[in-house]
């Protein structure tokens, strides 16, 4: 049995209990949300997680780190690092988006090192074997897609991108509504290219039933992929992308109603003020499912920053209801992402959840800057840096330029605002609340 059909059932499984301590919500109010849809479970039932993870409503927002071989870089000994990176600097999942290699050896060690959920894209696979078999990714059969749905699940892989939405009827959207890019996903690519070859409905969603058969066999959570997603702002939530959005959602409904979990993917690059409606339209159009976005990126010009640009767009898509933020390093448009790529990207997507959460008025969240503002007040260096989200450059910056008195900076030195206000004000006074803030413990 799935997670999902014990929630309708009402047994509380122990993965459901220890989701609820960690997370600090109620049992049986987790069950609750599990059984109507709005949390998932990322967790094979032959995957044994040291770290389980859930997503959706009344959760800590979650960050997926993506690594991965590609046509011109191909080193699993630096996708294990990156792995370690991810796992080390906070991600709560990874994705595997390898495209060169030996897939399946790849996919079998980054599963062997890994202590968190980890999805992939199966299309990936399915094109790189057809290319490798018969000369071109384009002539995979329905067979072969589900054949290497069957092998990865068995290999114990926790959710899948699936690229359902991109059906005849979404595509010819394209003709009426042009768009600056028209598709940015590469799994999108693929299939709409195959579709065109073949003059045939997309796989994907023609044989989703035996999609769905997989999926609950192992516990797999479908993540309905956004292959028509906006790739520029000037694109975002256009008729092709809302169509594409009702077709995810009439899906979920079909994985739910037969026990399979379901989370929906989302843009991409979108303008600050869509961010919100963008939320709005996934929560109404796909029953409350997790909500699951790619930044978004707020620009289309931060090339070399747009880690940043995904950060400022994922803290506010999470405020607004997103539920899992997959990250976006440096490295995006430009190259293949490195080992500090990657760490740079996790670092920035786990600040906005974190902004995020707070919002949310998660209290683990609220805690954590509590007890930061008073160890800054206690010009405590050691316990900020033990606070930081990434302690190891916060003590590289504390230890490569040294105060003359060590219980101030190098910024206000003599004249540390902290500092002068202690000395300033009565004891009875430090510390007290100033009002006026929600974020309260």
């Amino acid at each position: 049995m799935t997670q999902l059909e014990y929630a309708k059932i009402g047994k509380l499984t122990p993965l459901m209990r220890k989701i609820a301590k960690v997370e600090g919500v109620l049992p049986k109010q987790l069950l609750n949300y599990i059984k109507t849809g709005k949390v998932v479970i990322l967790q094979n039932n032959s995957h044994n997680l040291k770290k389980p993870c859930a997503v959706g409503l009344s959760l800590r927002t979650k960050v997926n780190s993506n690594i991965g071989t590609s046509t011109d870089k191909c080193s699993i000994k630096d996708e294990l690092k990156k792995l370690a990176v991810s796992i080390k600097y906070g991600a709560d999942a990874v994705m595997d988006l390898s495209v060169g290699g030996s897939l399946k050896a790849i996919r079998k060690e980054i599963l062997r090192h890994c202590t968190i959920p980890l999805g992939t894209v199966p299309i990936y696979e399915i094109a790189v074997n057809a290319q490798v078999s018969k000369g071109t990714f384009l002539k995979f059969t329905p067979t072969d897609m589900l054949s290497v749905l069957e092998e990865q699940a068995k290999q114990g892989v926790d959710f899948f991108t699936i690229h359902a939405g991109v059906t005849k009827n979404n595509l010819a959207l394209f003709k009426k509504n042009k768009r600056v890019l028209d598709i940015v996903s590469r799994g999108g690519a693929i299939i709409a290219n195959w579709m065109s070859y073949h003059e045939a409905e997309n796989p994907f969603y023609e044989y989703f039933d035996e999609i769905i058969d997989i999926a609950y066999k192992y516990d797999v959570v479908l993540s309905l992929g956004d292959g028509m997603r906006p790739g520029s702002i000037l694109d975002a939530t256009d008729k092709v992308q809302i169509a594409e959005l009702q077709t995810l959602g009439e899906l979920a409904k079909m994985a739910r109603s037969r026990n399979v979990q379901v989370i929906i993917e989302g843009p991409g690059h979108v303008p600050l003020n869509q961010i919100k409606e963008n939320i709005v339209l996934e929560k109404k159009l796909c029953d409350q499912a997790p909500f699951y976005v790619l930044g978004p990126l707020v620009t289309d010009i931060a090339s070399g920053y747009d880690h940043i640009s995904a950060s400022i767009g994922g803290a506010l898509a999470a405020s607004f209801g997103a539920d899992f933020l997959c990250y976006v390093t440096p490295a995006e448009h430009l190259r293949h992402p490195s080992i500090e790529d990657v760490k740079e990207g996790v670092i920035a997507s786990r600040i906005a959840a974190h902004a995020a959460d707070l919002v949310k008025n998660r209290k683990s969240a609220i805690k954590w800057d509590r007890e930061m503002s008073l160890a800054r007040k206690a010009r405590d260096w050691k316990k900020q840096i033990k606070l930081s989200i990434d302690p190891d450059k916060a003590k590289e910056y504390r230890r490569s330029s040294q105060p003359k008195n060590s219980d101030v900076c190098t910024m206000c030195g003599n004249y540390c605002s902290i500092k002068l206000m202690t000395e300033c004000l009565p004891a009875g006074r430090q510390g007290r609340p100033t009002g006026g803030s929600n974020l309260r413990a």
